[in-house]
């Protein structure tokens, strides 16, 4: 196995997160848009806590932060603090099935929402619809897939 492709797994899922982050969706689906960053973020951390951890969660907060065009801290607090919940439950996430996976990922997803709607409150900025919830059960919903493309993709780089 190559070492550098090893490395380069992590960084360019990350990167195809942040391009699915940023495709336009037409207006109706804008709301149930997946959290494919938070949702790479765990798999990463449950998989290998100790190459993705707080630290990684934060820069990955903060380019999102500057691609979002949002408050500069605002997505890094909140994978932040779903980043310390993985970590501290990651040998138990790992041995998990698929579907309770999922279960969680709605957990941390909603999490990650309720950090990003409390610092949207404070500026005033507060969602008008409460459809802001339900990309929590699209994160959910998409988990499975998600997490069996990761583990593959890992897979076939370390067998290459």
């Amino acid at each position: 196995m190559n070492p550098t492709q090893h490395w380069l797994v992590i960084p360019i899922s990350f990167i195809i997160a942040f391009i699915l982050t940023l495709l336009p969706m037409p207006d109706w689906s804008i709301w149930m848009r997946p959290a494919w960053v938070l949702m790479v973020l765990v798999y990463w951390v449950m998989a290998s806590p100790y190459r993705t951890n707080v630290g990684t969660a934060w820069m990955i907060g903060i380019i999102l932060d500057v691609l979002n065009g949002t408050l500069l801290g605002e997505h890094a607090l909140a994978l932040t603090i779903v980043t310390y919940f993985v970590i501290r439950m990651h040998t138990q996430l790992r041995v998990a099935p698929v579907l309770q996976q999922a279960f969680w990922v709605l957990i941390f997803t909603l999490i990650y929402q309720f950090v990003i709607f409390c610092v949207q409150g404070f500026l005033g900025e507060l969602p008008k619809t409460w459809l802001f919830w339900s990309s929590s059960f699209t994160s959910m919903l998409l988990w499975p897939w998600v997490f069996t493309i990761l583990r593959d993709y890992g897979r076939r780089l370390k067998t290459a």
